[in-house]
């Protein structure tokens, strides 16, 4: 009971109402809810603190960033959640607030997709600084062994690399992308391995444009740490994966290199393998396994990475859509 009344005390205050309403939408920095509420960053910091005393919410400190999120877990969650089912849309400041919420994920994204316009064209070459791309490909093909599968989907293709990986394996992929540049680079390249049973597509990949239970094999490579809701987007690609199908994510173990999100519009330096498992268990995968590829000692620098590999499966007998974010 005690630990439940420190709970509603923390939550009990018009501010830490309007942190929780926006931590509803996905993790944010500190900086980033002083710039929608408008208020001091002490004072901000200040509520942020007892919220997270309480177990409300979560800190997620990267490097020289910390991010915050909504517990996912415990009495926390239980907490959070009810007190955020009773918000009305029609309160002024929250809505007020989830405007100006709105142009900070309109800048990052602005942000983002200029960085993909500038590097399109050598792309493949930034990718080849993390760790050597056979390496990761032949692991790939390795987990995946002597299945054949009727239909891919490469959530954030890119180049279209994973559909050049597995063209031999599939009767039909298709990879989508936000980035036209991207898409325009990934057709040349798929016509140049004369893949005609591959194609990609312009979509959202929070909002797919498929059918539930689509696809037998969904791959997210290197996509991940750029996001704002990776869990929202694992969800939607659970959604689509079929009943006995493969998910499988490739992304970088926990790292502090601050040049790439500098840089490279990196949101997140990696992710922990307890962070990536217990969200595909609580999208509804199962067999959930992961592997590391670590650089060679001569690799050893602050280019090269550490990258994981994650693989989860739908349940057979599971007709559901994806768990909610």
């Amino acid at each position: 009971m005690e630990q439940l009344v420190t709970a509603l005390r923390a939550i009990g205050e018009p501010t830490r109402l309007r942190v929780l309403s926006l931590l509803a939408h996905g993790e944010l920095t500190v900086s980033e809810m002083v710039s929608v509420l408008g208020q001091s960053q002490p004072r901000v910091s200040r509520h942020i603190k007892l919220l997270a005393s309480a177990g409300i919410i979560e800190r997620l400190p990267e490097g020289t960033w910390v991010f915050y999120r909504l517990a996912d877990h415990g009495r926390g969650q239980k907490i959070a959640q009810g007190i955020i089912s009773l918000f009305e849309d029609t309160d002024r400041v929250m809505a007020r607030d989830l405007d100006r919420l709105e142009a900070v994920k309109h800048d990052r994204k602005n942000a983002a997709n200029a960085y993909f316009a500038e590097v399109a064209n050598d792309w493949a070459h930034i990718r080849s600084l993390h760790l050597s791309e056979g390496s990761v490909e032949k692991a790939l093909r390795k987990i995946t062994g002597d299945r054949h599968f009727k239909s891919m989907l490469d959530i954030g293709t890119g180049t279209g690399r994973m559909l050049e990986v597995f063209g031999d394996k599939v009767d039909r992929a298709t990879g989508i992308d936000l980035s036209h540049e991207m898409l325009n680079l990934a057709r040349l390249n798929l016509t140049r391995a004369g893949l005609n049973h591959c194609s990609v597509r312009h979509s959202d990949l929070y909002n797919l444009p498929f059918e539930d239970h689509k696809f037998d094999f969904v791959c997210i490579h290197q996509v991940l740490h750029y996001l704002d809701e990776p869990k929202a987007a694992l969800s939607e690609a659970v959604r689509v994966t079929a009943p006995g199908g493969l998910l499988t994510i490739v992304d970088f173990a926990p790292h502090q290199i601050e040049f790439l999100r500098e840089k490279h519009a990196h949101r997140r330096l990696g992710f922990t393998d307890t962070e990536m498992e217990n969200w595909l268990h609580q999208c509804g995968l199962e067999k959930i396994s992961h592997q590391a590829l670590r650089p060679t000692l001569e690799d050893k620098s602050d280019t090269h990475l550490t990258v994981k590999i994650w693989t989860g499966a739908r349940p057979t007998n599971d007709t559901a859509k994806g768990a909610n974010p």
